[in-house]
């Protein structure tokens, strides 16, 4: 029975584990979302809210202590001053997880797990760029297919005499003469 036993293992040993989660939290923090295994989610939820509190404090403890486990200072210091900001009247919750579904490969469940109030950044306007043809959801132009010459008919009566006078003479190897005189059987049953 597991009574009163929190986290999952995540099939690691507990140094493969809080490696994982730190690599997890280290990118959540750069990228502000991030798309993992449900499992993986769940578990990084509790570990990344820590620190981010952590951060809010904004002393040099503080510091020290997030540094034990995000080891990227440009991330650190993007905690301490963009995130730790966004969050000052926050008192908890600061991740989402979206459940995505299964995986296709080995039907495990995936989600995305992003930092609550990064929706704003992505959403933001940007200028409009300039559609050409070819890009995804447009077909390209006919001018710029490259049209294929038309084929004739000394091409094919090209083709037709390389195949019957190229026939490439035998030559023997400088090696060893074969031996023509005797065939062998290859595959019968051995006497």
């Amino acid at each position: 029975m597991k009574h009163r036993v929190s986290g999952r293992k995540l099939g690691r040993t507990s140094a493969h584990r809080l490696a994982t989660l730190r690599n997890l939290s280290t990118e959540l923090f750069r990228r502000e979302r991030i798309r993992t295994t449900l499992m993986k989610a769940k578990e990084l939820r509790p570990f990344a809210e820590r620190l981010i509190t952590m951060s809010k404090r904004e002393t040099l403890h503080a510091r020290r202590l997030v540094l034990r486990d995000i080891h990227d200072s440009g991330v650190v210091s993007k905690m301490f001053d963009t995130l730790s900001s966004r969050y000052a009247q926050r008192p908890g919750g600061y991740t989402r997880i979206i459940k995505l579904g299964p995986r296709r490969g080995d039907a495990a469940e995936m989600a995305f797990i992003e930092l609550v109030g990064a929706e704003l950044q992505a959403k933001a306007p940007a200028a409009p760029a300039d559609k050409g043809a070819g890009e995804k959801g447009e077909p390209k132009a006919k001018a710029d297919k490259k049209a294929k010459p038309p084929k004739d008919k000394d091409d094919a009566a090209k083709k037709a005499a390389r195949g019957k006078a190229a026939a490439r003479p035998k030559t023997e190897s400088k090696g060893k003469a074969k031996a023509t005189g005797t065939t062998r059987k290859v595959g019968g049953s051995g006497s």
